[in-house]
């Protein structure tokens, strides 16, 4: 390491400041699994961070709002009965509002914040955003969106584990 002459900051040889190299980079939002988080694990508009999810929910969203429903109200209504009241509802444009309703509640089980802006705005501004946000946050923490809420228990039941999360870079 040696003192730069522009100042008192130390370098190392490859010319950045130490003080760089020892915090992580403030771009990077720290993912704390299924603890108390106060933020997303996934930005709004990271939507190709899963770009399986993203062409599903861009083409056919009842889809990912059954599973992120079946999920959120953990296993009392199914996967197909809420996919399919969603079809219905975005038949009238009025699938946001329900879609909304479960971005409050799994804000609320998760103690996400309500960010960018109000949940109905968000869902109502760029329906699919929100969407595939949801079903990122659920799959990070643990839940296999693609068997349902029962198949999950029953997996957790026996003990069998799923790698940990990793950190996301927010955008």
């Amino acid at each position: 390491m040696y003192t730069s002459s522009h100042g008192s900051a130390k370098y190392a040889s490859a010319g950045f400041p130490t003080t760089a190299m020892n915090m992580p980079p403030s771009h990077i939002l720290p993912f704390h699994g299924a603890t108390s988080a106060t933020g997303w694990s996934t930005g709004l508009c990271h939507c190709c961070d899963d770009p399986a999810s993203c062409l599903i929910t861009c083409f056919c969203p009842c889809v990912t709002f059954g599973q992120i429903a079946e999920i959120v109200n953990k296993g009392t209504i199914s996967c197909a009965a809420s996919g399919t009241v969603y079809g219905l509802l975005a038949l009238t444009g009025l699938s946001c509002l329900y879609s909304c309703v479960y971005r409050s509640r799994l804000r609320g089980q998760y103690d996400l914040e309500e960010a960018p802006f109000a949940d109905c705005l968000v869902h109502f501004c760029c329906e699919t955003c929100p969407l595939c946000q949801e079903y990122r946050e659920l799959k990070n923490r643990g839940f296999d969106m693609g068997i349902g809420w029962q198949a999950n228990m029953d997996r957790q039941g026996r003990g069998i584990t799923v790698a940990p999360a990793v950190g996301r870079m927010a955008r």
